[in-house]
């Protein structure tokens, strides 16, 4: 299982990339691993304002669904289309081409409260 040491993380298994005011976020190899094979995938709304630690979408596999929680607060500027169409790329490439949504970070903050991968990694 890769944890790469240059995103941040939180407990409910979501990575973020911060660039400068804005943050990518993803679902961690972890996650893909322990929900096996993805077959759908719930994304928040674009310029939907969101919360840390809230709700922002839902991803099903053939084992189970979990909701997808946001590592910070802000305001969604991009969703990835296509995972939408092709859910089966979280199993495949977590840290690349399966990020979920970018966000407009509105309370910087909040990055200080993350993991980084030494600490994701003791969690898990």
């Amino acid at each position: 299982m890769t944890v790469p040491v240059d995103l941040k993380y939180i407990d409910s298994h979501e990575w973020v990339r911060v660039e400068g005011d804005e943050a990518l976020v993803g679902l961690t190899d972890h996650a893909q691993s322990a929900l096996g094979d993805v077959v759908y995938v719930e994304l928040p709304k674009l310029g939907a304002e969101i919360a840390a630690k809230s709700s922002v979408g839902v991803v099903e596999s053939v084992k189970a669904a979990s909701e997808i929680y946001s590592p910070l607060s802000g305001t969604v500027i991009a969703i990835n289309h296509e995972l939408v169409t092709d859910p089966s790329l979280l199993n495949s490439d977590p840290y690349g081409q399966a990020w979920l949504y970018r966000l407009k970070v509105t309370h910087p903050t909040e990055m200080e409260l993350l993991l980084d991968a030494a600490a994701y990694q003791a969690l898990l």
